[in-house]
């Protein structure tokens, strides 16, 4: 499959954060306020699925969201997920098929991480998926500008400048 069949096979959509995604599953039951962390606003489905795309003219923009996101590997060539803990330690992780040379199929991002994502190969593409837990809302995705991200973390003022919009 080449780039636009799995964009029209899947339905996929433009992300704001860059690639592509649908989301493929959003449970039925949901977890209450209440019973939430005070950094949720509003109940949660236990669990959401999406497919997500990426290709190597673009990025997925440092971002963060307030749950753990299990990333899945399809098809495609490697991608370079990149993170920033709240206490600003940077580490990076290969997620893709080739296991022997220290590549993961499945990689778990922690909750409050700030995290971006790269395809290393050019003119390739990795077709992956992400499974958050409780449930994915818009209202929980913080995506920072360029300078409000390094006046934070000043020490990561490269990366973050390379995968950042603006």
């Amino acid at each position: 499959m080449d780039l636009q069949q799995l964009i029209e096979k899947f339905d996929l959509q433009k992300h704001p954060e860059g690639g592509y995604f649908k989301e493929t599953y959003r449970s039925e039951g949901k977890i209450e306020n209440k019973n939430l962390p005070n950094y949720f606003t509003g109940d949660r489905n236990y669990s959401t699925s999406i497919y997500f795309l990426l290709t190597s003219e673009s990025f997925s923009a440092f971002h963060k969201i307030n749950q753990d996101e299990t990333w899945h590997f399809y098809l495609g060539t490697t991608l370079k997920l990149h993170m920033i803990s709240p206490e600003g330690e940077y580490s990076f992780i290969r997620i893709g098929n080739d296991i022997l040379n220290d590549e993961v199929p499945q990689f778990v991002v922690p909750a409050q991480y700030w995290f971006a994502a790269e395809v290393i190969q050019k003119d390739s593409f990795a077709f992956t998926g992400c499974t958050v837990a409780p449930g994915f809302d818009f209202s929980d995705f913080v995506l920072p500008t360029r300078k409000e991200l390094i006046e934070v973390f000043p020490q990561h003022k490269e990366i973050i400048t390379q995968l950042t919009h603006h």
